[in-house]
């Protein structure tokens, strides 16, 4: 890879420390979610789609930017969990 300019850097096969969906999309839908309760699989996917909606593109944005500090900290800690 150095031939194109680009550095192998090191991270572990898979974290929900690096995941966006489980660090940040899905604890903040947790919460708009909680409490609610739904009478049918189409009332969740509904309230789950207006979530969605409801999301401006600044928001995924953050999400992303978020990753960079989160990737520099796991391996800080050698791929234990950034939120310990």
């Amino acid at each position: 890879m150095l031939e194109l300019g680009y550095q192998i850097l090191p991270h572990p096969p898979y974290s929900p420390d690096l995941a966006p969906s489980d660090y940040y999309l899905f604890p903040n839908m947790k919460k708009r979610l909680a409490g609610k309760i739904f009478l049918s699989n189409e009332e969740v996917i509904a309230e789950t789609n207006y979530y969605f909606a409801d999301l401006d593109k600044s928001y995924y944005m953050e999400g992303i930017a978020k990753l960079e500090h989160r990737w520099t900290k796991c391996i800080e800690l050698e791929g234990d969990y950034v939120e310990k």
